[in-house]
C-alpha cells in the first residue's frame, strides 16, 4: 500500500519535459521539510499498485507518468516501477531530492537537491547522476552542484507568496543563467497558466 496525495492528468510544467501531457502520481511523505514545499503530507489515500495503475490508465493518451511528492524514492522500488510500466505502457519519470537510492527501470530522473534550504538539512543528497538537474534558485553558490552529472541543468526561481521576493528570485535566477550558460532557465509554467 502506498499513501498517495493525488493522481492527476496535466502538462509537465517544469524542466526538460515542459508542456508534455503526463499523469502525476504525487506521494505523501518526505524526509525533508522545505519551506516552499507545495505538498500537504498529512493528506493522502492508501492505494494498492493495482488501484494506482487503474487511476493512471484513465488517461490512455498521456505518454508519461511522473512520480513526484513528497519524496517518491522513499516508497517506490523496482517492482513498483516494473508494474506501472508493464500495466500502463508509459514512460516513467521520477522527481527526487536525491537523498535516497533510486529504483531501476526509470526512464527519466529529475534531481532537485535542496542544499542550503531551511528544513532540508535532515538528509544529504546521495544521487550524483541524473537526466536533468533542476535547482530551486535563491542565489546559492552553483559550484556545489558541479559534482552532479546531468545531461541538462536547469535553474528555477524559488516561488514564494511575497510578490517582491518572488520578483527578486526571478531576477537573481535570470542573472545566474546569463552568467553561467551551462544552466538553462526553468519556469513553473503551470503556475503561469493557472493549471495543476
Amino acid at each position: 500500500m502506498y499513501k498517495i496525495n493525488e493522481i492527476f492528468h496535466s502538462l509537465q510544467g517544469e524542466g526538460f519535459h515542459t508542456g508534455t501531457p503526463s499523469v502525476f502520481v504525487r506521494f505523501s511523505g518526505c524526509n525533508l521539510h522545505c519551506v516552499f514545499c507545495d505538498t500537504d503530507h498529512q493528506e493522502g489515500t492508501m492505494m494498492t499498485v493495482e488501484e494506482i495503475v487503474d487511476a493512471i490508465n484513465r488517461y490512455p493518451d498521456a505518454p508519461m507518468v511522473v512520480l513526484t511528492g513528497g519524496e517518491p524514492s522513499l516508497f517506490v522500488d523496482d517492482s513498483f516501477v516494473d508494474s506501472i510500466k508493464q500495466q500502463t505502457g508509459k514512460r516513467i519519470a521520477m522527481e527526487t531530492n536525491g537523498t535516497h537510492s533510486l529504483p531501476s527501470g526509470l526512464d527519466w530522473i529529475t534531481l532537485s537537491p535542496k542544499f542550503g534550504f531551511k528544513g532540508a538539512e535532515a538528509a544529504t543528497c546521495i544521487v550524483t547522476c541524473c537526466d536533468e538537474l533542476k535547482v530551486v534558485y535563491c542565489g546559492q553558490d552553483l559550484s556545489k552542484y558541479d559534482h552532479i552529472q546531468a545531461q541538462y541543468r536547469f535553474l528555477q526561481p524559488c516561488y514564494c507568496e511575497d510578490a517582491e521576493q518572488c520578483q527578486s528570485n526571478i531576477k537573481a535566477c535570470v542573472d545566474a543563467v546569463m552568467a553561467h550558460p551551462c544552466w538553462r532557465l526553468s519556469l513553473q509554467t503551470h503556475r503561469i497558466l493557472g493549471i495543476r
